[in-house]
């Protein structure tokens, strides 16, 4: 009998302890560890860290609207926004700290070869019908989704060409220099170069050189030259353009202060006449006060030809910092964004989605020019490695506005043909 009581209790000893052990509900069990299921990460109560380029629409609270609703699909989770004024050359240096937060714009000058380095991959079913999907790839794997699209041209102010006499939107250069002269001499700025925001400035550089030819290879192309800046070709002509409207007092004055956001309130009354800028300005400028009825849209003439082309590029890709702890939400958040935030009609981008039509109405009178689109191309590895070897920075602006202060810019262009010829044959060896 001792001997059977002695079995029972030994029976309910290690039964006791086996409750105790493996119920997770208990404190001391494992319920609060990571769950087996990344579902169940994305329900959780959670802060997402936002790094966005949209200093604006974080101030102004329209990135906290859609926080709030994706809050409604995921009760518990908080979006905080971190505005980077100045992204393209900030957040390079953020990679090297790792200080990424969860969800963050991808810089446009790393190799694809490095995203898998910072970012994480995304699901293939976020990129069904999407344009420029392949963009931010390696090793077959996506690791950033277009937040929109965009076409580039002078959005204009109408009462500020019907102020100075303008009564046709100018289709060849010539015109558009004499567009220029009469919005001059109504005491109006001609053209907004925002020279001293320096980001801008990519628009007369890698931007315009990537279509005028044609030639959507363009830039990809330049690997294979050892001075491919020079007076009489695309980027001759680019920023032979920008320093005329310079040389003839066509711009904004003060040009190294800063003034992108000034530059919207001046376009917007009409005290400023245009810009040369892509499609998803025209929502920005319509913020600072213009009617959208007086803002227009049309092809840039870059010359005097007959033939125009016009880009079809991507804006930021959107992807997941690699080092998040949030990742399944923070991928929750990028589809979100993407596809029903509303972030491409606010911004008036057109819609990355192949399916989708575009909202914004000035789109319509751009197209009415029959200008040939040319879809933006993914900059290959060589050319980027060689660009940060040579150290240009590409979509940055920064060496754009040394080229427009240069009293010689063939000058300028061999120094940087020297540069670019010394870090190919460094790529070579």
């Amino acid at each position: 009998m001792n001997k059977y009581k002695s079995i029972v209790m030994v029976v309910i000893l290690v039964l006791g302890l086996c409750i105790a052990g493996c119920d997770n509900s208990l404190p001391g069990g494992r319920a609060e560890s990571e769950p087996t299921d990344k579902s169940e990460q994305t329900e959780r109560a959670a802060t997402l860290t936002v790094l966005t380029n949209r200093v604006d629409l974080v101030e102004n609270g329209v990135f906290q609207t859609y926080a709030d609703r994706f809050a409604e699909l995921h009760p518990g989770v908080t979006v905080k926004f971190e505005g980077v004024p100045n992204y393209a050359s900030d957040i390079m240096v953020r990679l090297s700290t790792r200080n990424l937060g969860d969800v963050l714009l991808l810089p446009n000058n790393i190799k694809n070869e490095n995203l898998p380095e910072y970012f994480e991959p995304l699901n293939d079913s976020l990129f069904e019908n999407v344009r420029f999907a392949d963009f931010k790839a390696f090793g077959g794997a996506r690791y950033g989704i277009a937040t929109g699209a965009s076409t580039t041209g002078i959005v204009y102010n109408k009462e500020a060409f019907a102020k100075a006499g303008i009564k046709d939107v100018p289709t060849t250069l010539d015109e558009f220099y004499e567009a220029c002269e009469k919005l001059k001499e109504a005491g109006i700025v001609p053209v907004y170069l925002n020279y001293g925001a320096q980001w801008p400035l990519m628009t007369w550089g890698e931007d315009l050189v990537s279509y005028i030819t044609g030639d959507a290879n363009y830039l990809n192309n330049m690997v294979n030259e050892d001075s491919p800046w020079q007076i009489d070709n695309p980027w001759g002509q680019a920023i032979s353009i920008a320093k005329t409207l310079i040389d003839r007092d066509y711009v904004e004055k003060q040009l190294l202060t800063n003034q992108w956001e000034i530059s919207k309130t001046e376009l917007a009354s009409g005290r400023a006449g245009m810009y040369l800028m892509g499609n998803w300005v025209i929502n920005q400028v319509i913020a600072a006060g213009a009617k959208s009825e007086d803002i227009g849209f049309f092809p840039f003439p870059y010359d005097n030809g007959e033939k125009r082309y016009a880009p079809l590029s991507p804006d930021w890709f959107l992807g997941v910092s690699k080092f998040s702890e949030n990742k399944p939400l923070a991928e929750a958040w990028v589809k979100f964004f993407v596809n029903d935030s509303g972030y491409i009609d606010d911004s008036g981008f057109l819609p990355v989605n192949e399916a989708m039509t575009p909202s914004l109405p000035q789109f319509q009178q751009f197209l009415s020019f029959n200008s040939e689109f040319l879809e933006r191309r993914v900059p290959n590895d060589l050319l980027l490695e060689i660009a940060n070897t040579a150290q240009i920075a590409f979509w940055s602006g920064d060496f754009i506005q040394d080229w427009i202060a240069a009293p010689d810019l063939q000058e300028v262009f061999d120094k940087y043909n020297e540069r670019w010829k010394a870090a190919r044959t460094i790529t070579e060896s």
